[in-house]
């Protein structure tokens, strides 16, 4: 593991991250969920994509990655273009996970792996709606220590940064952004994903111009039991592509 410090509009991040595969040309960068980190995805993949170097990033505010001010998702792509950057090395093939997904879309890597990523906004239930107004009314009156029980589970336990981070990201469209990306686009996500569901990774196919949609049996994590899987499935989405190219070309 290493650390380095980035400087990035006046305050400075010190990114934690792993390199392995060192030997490679080509990297491959992994950007992990939110509340997550590094390790999840370092245990995950490092038996996969031997092609390439691979690194493992802590995003600000997660896992050793400090974080002292609010950002939004195209901050995080800025921060992580500079790190990468200043080790010199390529976006090549980035893989993102959730919000990770959205992270590594705003780097405009040459092909793009998506597991469950956000960025598709759904209607609040009813539910949820009403756990934001009584937030509200309790910070009117003076009780905003209570608010804390209307939190969502994902910013629980997180300092106020990062739970204004959260209320910032939760709710960015990026409709646009993903029928923007041209290049090759690997969507993997699991059918039982309660947390970005299945609708969402149909209207992601559908907004990507060279996305090849892939359903697996699994829940938000599916991907920590497939990883063999997203493998041949990426490699085979790329080699098909490259004939096509030629044969269109010929």
């Amino acid at each position: 593991m290493a650390i380095k410090a980035i400087h990035y509009k006046g305050y400075e991040f010190r990114l934690s991250y792993v390199l392995h595969n060192l030997d490679k040309a080509s990297t491959i960068t992994f950007l992990h969920g939110w509340g997550s980190n590094k390790e999840l995805m370092f245990n995950c993949f490092k038996l996969f994509f031997n092609d390439y170097k691979h690194i493992y990033i802590d995003l600000p505010g997660f896992g050793k990655s400090t974080c002292n001010t609010v950002l939004n998702t195209q901050d995080y792509a800025n921060i992580i273009d500079i790190l990468l950057s200043e080790l010199n090395l390529c976006k090549t093939l980035m893989v993102g996970h959730s919000f990770g997904g959205k992270v590594a879309l705003m780097l405009n890597p040459e092909h793009l792996i998506l597991l469950s990523t956000a960025g598709i906004l759904r209607q609040k239930s009813w539910q949820v709606q009403a756990k934001i107004k009584m937030a509200k009314l309790l910070k009117i009156l003076g009780l905003k220590n209570l608010t804390n029980y209307f939190r969502s589970t994902d910013v629980k336990g997180m300092n106020q940064t990062m739970y204004q981070i959260f209320k910032i990201v939760v709710d960015e469209d990026f409709s646009k952004h993903f029928t923007q990306y041209k290049k090759l686009c690997s969507i993997f996500w699991g059918k039982n994903d309660d947390t970005t569901p299945l609708e969402s990774a149909l209207i992601i196919d559908q907004l990507m111009p060279k996305a090849h949609l892939e359903v697996i049996n699994g829940d938000h994590y599916f991907f920590l039991k497939t990883a063999q899987f997203i493998e041949q499935k990426v490699y085979e989405y790329k080699t098909s592509e490259v004939l096509n190219n030629k044969a269109s070309t010929a």
